[in-house]
């Protein structure tokens, strides 16, 4: 059981060059309505590779027509375009998408008509095309932001990882819920102020910052005397909510990346932050299950695995931390 784990460790340890530590990059398509019947489209498809042909176009709906030739530059990892589409009446009730998505790859729509509010949908690769409203629904903008929440938590590896080594260090019930409650407290205040413009933090040392707050949580772990428990130990709940304040704006700059809908915004913050505390709750009953199950299965290997987790952990912190800030600086 012991040898499993420790090569769990070193696995989540290989992986770490190759994972980006916030993965909610998603696309995004742009409609925005000009006088006489014309729209502005304006895209962007994140790419690993870049594309051996033509990069592809969106799909536009059946009673619109591209003006011109549309604009395409691929630029770094990602395809930019931008094209004015002619229409001969409303896209209510149209569809339109993006082709050739793939796996996990989602693309959030936004469609701001003159007159009305603006709309949010997402596009899958399951779902490549979605219907336009013929009227901007809540319950659409609630729906999407709370999906990008919950991905956002799931998909962002550094905020998922503090989670995760935050359950370590503390492996009880009530106190992880405590301290849970103190983080999520802490990150809602933040991602409010800086969604609604009260503050503004550059990203790059928040990011820096956040990686760093993943290192302390690890050599906490991994020091952990039970005889002689440190103050994080003994009141995790301060960290957790003293990190949960830096974190929050992490999430801030992920939610500025997608934007926020001009008719909606408080909706749609509120729901992204649902979506976020219910990823977070997902992670930390698996986190407590799993810790169960091994201290049922074998006691004796639970505290060397989880310290062995704990370094793997606390490494890739650490390569996210030079990443963000030597390797960064020189780039």
């Amino acid at each position: 059981m012991r040898g499993w784990l420790y090569l769990l460790a070193a696995l989540v340890l290989g992986l770490a060059p190759a994972t980006r530590a916030d993965e909610l990059r998603p696309g995004y398509l742009e409609l925005t309505e000009q006088p006489g019947d014309q729209w502005q489209m304006a895209w962007k498809v994140p790419v690993t590779s870049l594309p051996a042909g033509d990069p592809p176009t969106p799909q536009i709906p059946e009673n619109c027509s591209i003006a011109g030739a549309p604009d395409i530059a691929v630029v770094q990892t990602a395809i930019l375009g931008s094209a004015r589409l002619s229409c001969t009446a409303g896209i209510g009730g149209k569809r339109l998408g993006m082709p050739g998505l793939l796996g996990q790859a989602d693309m959030l729509v936004r469609i701001q008509p003159l007159e009305g509010e603006a709309q949010a949908l997402r596009l899958t690769g399951r779902e490549p095309m979605a219907e336009i409203a013929t009227a901007a629904s809540r319950t659409q903008v609630l729906k999407t932001y709370f999906i990008l929440g919950v991905e956002h938590i799931l998909a962002g590896w550094d905020h998922l990882l503090f989670v995760i080594a935050l359950v370590l260090l503390i492996g009880e019930w009530r106190r992880v819920v405590l301290a849970a409650t103190a983080f999520t407290l802490a990150h809602s205040i933040t991602l409010a102020a800086a969604a609604l413009g009260f503050v503004g933090v550059p990203q790059r040392p928040v990011e820096a910052l956040i990686a760093l707050s993943i290192v302390f949580l690890a050599v906490e772990i991994i020091k952990y005397d039970p005889a002689r428990p440190s103050l994080t130990a003994r009141y995790p709940w301060v960290v957790a909510f003293l990190f949960g304040l830096l974190h929050g704006f992490g999430f801030a700059g992920a939610l500025s990346a997608i934007g926020l809908p001009q008719g909606d915004i408080v909706a749609a913050l509120l729901a992204f932050n649902i979506g976020v505390e219910a990823g977070q709750l997902l992670v930390v009953a698996a986190m407590m299950a799993l810790l169960v199950l091994v201290a049922r299965m074998a006691a004796s290997a639970l505290r060397p695995s989880i310290r062995a987790i704990s370094y793997g952990i606390g490494i890739i912190g650490a390569y996210w931390l030079l990443d963000r800030t030597v390797f960064g600086a020189m780039a």
